[in-house]
């Protein structure tokens, strides 16, 4: 029986739970290693992992498959660090939610027959609400009842790909194609701007006169809104996210600053009528959105069942030459 080697580099909340789900696979070991060793330490006790690394490089050379689960701005670091590692054919995921800008990095950095895919996954509906973050947070079905956004560059090998829907469905998510650019647009508008918008919140209201008064009566809904920025994509270059899907996050901002003069206009012109159809419509769109959500339900039908990944991982060692193990 053939054993797939997969290494999982960041163990926070998604590389942790990525190894906790694939804990039955016998055919599959889980080699770990975060730049914070008390995480890999952690994960290793959870059950996460198989065997846990604290190198890097040491990490990823028998890997058959390099799961990126890594802040933005440690991607490109991480590449450098394993390019000359990869053993031909190996196929490495990053997870992070930037698409173009850092499948340019890695075709830059990357070896030639080595694969690089981008597999962001979201996460199951339970999950959602009071979501917490790091590797305390890992669990088993963080990604059950939920999509993975596949993207793959042009060239990349059938059975690439075909390892990404496998894994996809072995975590208990559907997998859902869409090309960098469209990807890059529909993360702007659902990761990057809640968290721009929480910053802009905190930043207005603590730069207040009345703030010293105001923060003792913040509440729930002050909490819920501003708790976006505490769950940033970046360890150090806070922003850099941002910045590499630029285009769209901008676009997505001009359109929220046109949302907020709209109502500050129904406001000031104390249009009660216009002012309760807008807060009305955006109220129905959140109670339509988190039925269907809950529910897998979208466009009117329901979401496929999930495939069963069938010979699961098997297939990928037509792309390279596996190593022969020594007896």
């Amino acid at each position: 029986m053939t054993t797939v080697e997969i290494t999982i580099i960041g163990l926070g909340q998604i590389g942790t739970s990525i190894g906790l789900a694939l804990a039955e696979q016998k055919t599959v070991h889980r080699v770990g290693v975060d730049y914070e060793q008390s995480n890999t330490r952690t994960a290793n006790k959870m059950g996460a992992l198989d065997q846990a690394v604290n190198n890097i490089p040491s990490a990823v050379r028998k890997a058959d498959v390099v799961i990126l689960a890594l802040p933005v701005d440690e991607v490109q670091e991480t590449l450098k660090l394993i390019a000359d590692e990869l053993r031909p054919g190996a196929v490495v995921m990053n997870t992070s939610p930037v698409r173009e800008a850092i499948d340019q990095l890695a075709r830059e950095i990357m070896p030639k027959d080595r694969y690089f895919i981008a597999v962001t996954p979201t996460l199951n509906p339970a999950y959602l609400p009071g979501q917490a973050i790091g590797v305390d947070a890992a669990r088993a079905d963080l990604f059950k009842n939920s999509l993975m956004i596949i993207t793959t560059p042009p060239g990349t090998h059938p059975d690439a790909i075909k390892l990404a829907t496998d894994l996809a469905s072995l975590l208990g998510a559907k997998p859902y194609f869409a090309d960098a650019v469209e990807a890059d647009g529909l993360l702007a508008a659902t990761h990057f701007l809640p968290e721009l918008m929480s910053a802009a919140l905190m930043n207005t209201v603590i730069n207040q006169p009345g703030w010293r008064e105001a923060r003792k009566l913040a509440g729930q809904p002050f909490y819920e809104v501003t708790n976006p920025i505490m769950n940033l994509d970046e360890n150090k270059a806070l922003g850099q996210a941002a910045i590499l899907n630029r285009d769209n996050v901008v676009r997505m901002l001009d359109q929220l600053i046109l949302s907020l003069e709209a109502l500050r206009e129904k406001i000031a012109e104390q249009d009660n009528a216009g002012l309760s159809r807008l807060i009305t419509h955006a109220l129905e769109g959140r109670l339509t959105w988190w039925r269907e959500r809950q529910q897998g339900y979208w466009e009117g039908s329901p979401t496929d069942a999930i495939p069963a990944p069938g010979n699961i991982l098997g297939r990928l060692f037509g792309i390279g030459t596996k190593p022969k193990e020594n007896k």
